[in-house]
Formats: structure tokens, C-alpha cells, sequence
């Protein structure tokens, strides 16, 4: 039985590994900007091994996640900005903030009017985090924010203020009108900046379409990726027992076992 730690541990591991005498010297070399790539890749990481169902190596995913946490802190902590227990202190804030129907008024809410009141407060703590400015709307949208995550956030952000399609029908009619403005597009010319620009609008509708059904566009996307991998490799697999392989298999023969993959999945 292994001995159990706490956090408590953790952060004075990571005070050690940033010692500037004895600690490490990839740690040391490191600051927020350095680190960022690192904490995406641990956030895919928990959402892969999640997806997959690994659920044994998810406590190992959420630590290698939280050690990037941790890392902000000490980083933070270094510079006299705040520490781990402000971080805590600041979530825990946030979340009763967010909650009054949990830790306030003790009322039931419907899932239409949580979403009016999360996006309610939302807004308060945007104006409050600059109260004499004139705030954008997409005020705590991150640039780098993966673009259908991203345009996800933007058509919820309109939603809340009145402007979307009241069913998911509305949207999948503009899907299906974006098409033909992006077959119109490319007829003309398939490399032009309008072409690219029409292809764009069509994806953003699609998050919409998704977003009514209450799907998350990313999480479709990576799900898409999967199974064509998964499939592509059993064409693989199929041209092999005949004899042939991917490298010098044609387009047909390529497309006659995707097809044949497709009608037998097992």
C-alpha cells in the first residue's frame, strides 16, 4: 500500500523543482508562456483518455493536469501575484457565485432559465472585471480557443440575447442554404477567398446545428476522426488479405473496400 500524499506535497515538490540551486533544470528554464503547449496537450489528453473509456489511466491524466496548476501557481507565487490557495479560494468563490439556486434561494430551476442565469452572471463579472469600459461581447472568448469550440461559445454568447433559431431546424435550413452558396462558390473558383470564405460560414452552421441538439462540435469532430482512422486502417487490413497494399492499391480499388468495409464493419 502506497503512502497517501496531498496537495500540501505536491506544491512543495514543485517549490523544489523550481529551487534555483537544486532544482531541475528543464523546471527552472520554464515560464507561463513556455508551459502553455504543455497544459493543452494534458487537457486532450484527460479528454482522449475519457473518450476512449481508460478510465484506469484517467486518475494518472487529471494529475499531469493538475500538475500544470500547480506549476501556474509556483510560477505566480515567484513573482508575488497569488499562490495555490488563492487559486482555491477564487474557484470556491466562483462557484457558489454561480450557484444561487444551489447556495442562495434554494430554488428548481428549468434548464432554460439555468442557462438565462449562468449567462446573467456571466455578464455581471464581465462588467465588473472592467466597470469603466466599453466591454466587447466576446470580452472572456479566447483568441487561441479551438475554432469550433470556439464558435460554439459565440452563437451561445447571441443566444442568450434573444438572437438564434428557436429549433434546431432553423439552423439546419441555413446548413442546407450554405451548401449551395459554397457549391456557387467554388463553380466560380474553387481557390478564391470567397470560396474559403463560404466554406467557413458553413462549418460555423454546422456548430449551430450541433449546438441545438446539444452536441459539443469538437467533441463530434474528434469522434469523426476516430472512426475514419479506425475505418481507414480496416481497408488497409482488406487490401492485405487480397494481396495488395495502400501504396500501390488505385483510387478504386481504395474506394471498393471502403465501401465493402462500410457494408461489413466488423
Amino acid at each position: 500500500m502506497t503512502d497517501k500524499h496531498s496537495i500540501d506535497d505536491s506544491l512543495a515538490i514543485m517549490e523544489k523543482l523550481r529551487d534555483p540551486d537544486t532544482g531541475c533544470p528543464w523546471d527552472l528554464k520554464q515560464n507561463f508562456k513556455s508551459i502553455v503547449p504543455h497544459t493543452i496537450e494534458e487537457a486532450y489528453e484527460v479528454a482522449d483518455c475519457i473518450e476512449k473509456g481508460e478510465l484506469s489511466e484517467l486518475k494518472s491524466e487529471l494529475g499531469d493536469l493538475l500538475f500544470q496548476v500547480v506549476f501556474y501557481a509556483q510560477l505566480a507565487k515567484e513573482q508575488g501575484l497569488f499562490d495555490f490557495n488563492d487559486v482555491v479560494s477564487t474557484l470556491n468563490e466562483k462557484l457558489v457565485r454561480r450557484h444561487p439556486h444551489v447556495f442562495a434561494e434554494k430554488t428548481t430551476l428549468t434548464e432554460a432559465e439555468l442557462s438565462q442565469q449562468w449567462q446573467a452572471i456571466k455578464a455581471q463579472e464581465r462588467a465588473q472585471k472592467a466597470p469603466t469600459q466599453q466591454l466587447s461581447l466576446w470580452q472572456d472568448i479566447p483568441d487561441a480557443m479551438p475554432g469550433l469550440t470556439k464558435a460554439k461559445k459565440i452563437q451561445q454568447r447571441v443566444a442568450s440575447l434573444g438572437f438564434d433559431w428557436p429549433s434546431y431546424q432553423g439552423a439546419l435550413d441555413k446548413v442546407a442554404e450554405e451548401v449551395g452558396e459554397v457549391k456557387e462558390a467554388l463553380a466560380h473558383d474553387p481557390y478564391s477567398e470567397h470560396s474559403a470564405e463560404e466554406l467557413g460560414d458553413l462549418l460555423f452552421a454546422t456548430v449551430n446545428v450541433a449546438r441545438h441538439i446539444k452536441r459539443d462540435p469538437e467533441q463530434l469532430l474528434r469522434s469523426a476522426n476516430a472512426k475514419f482512422m479506425a475505418r481507414f486502417e480496416k481497408v488497409a487490413a482488406y487490401l492485405s488479405e487480397r494481396g495488395q497494399c495502400l501504396e500501390t492499391a488505385s483510387l478504386e480499388e481504395m474506394d471498393s473496400a471502403w465501401e465493402a468495409i462500410k457494408k461489413h464493419p466488423q
